[in-house]
């Protein structure tokens, strides 16, 4: 195998979610990782562990989601709330 040949043991199929995070904000960034240390959390959640304010928190769940790295749940014990968490 040459230097230019593609290496064709790479898996493509598996996209590693570290790389839609390259191009999000860092308040995107922080939330994710808080997710990923914290496990499922409601946005107030979020804003406490992180220390981000609330709008932050949201535009930030609004970039995840598009990326589809996180995924929203009505939370059972206050249907008023999501709870948010990383996709699988």
């Amino acid at each position: 195998m040459s230097a230019t040949e593609p290496d064709s043991e790479v898996d493509t199929d598996d996209p590693d979610p570290t790389e839609s995070l390259i191009d999000l904000p860092p308040s995107s960034k922080l939330v994710y990782k808080v997710l990923e240390y914290e496990g499922s959390m409601t946005q107030e959640e979020i804003a406490v562990e992180s220390r981000l304010c609330a709008r932050t928190v949201r535009y930030a769940l609004g970039k995840l989601e598009d990326e589809d790295l996180v995924t929203s749940r009505v939370h059972l014990e206050d249907a008023r709330q999501s709870k948010y968490r990383l996709t699988d």
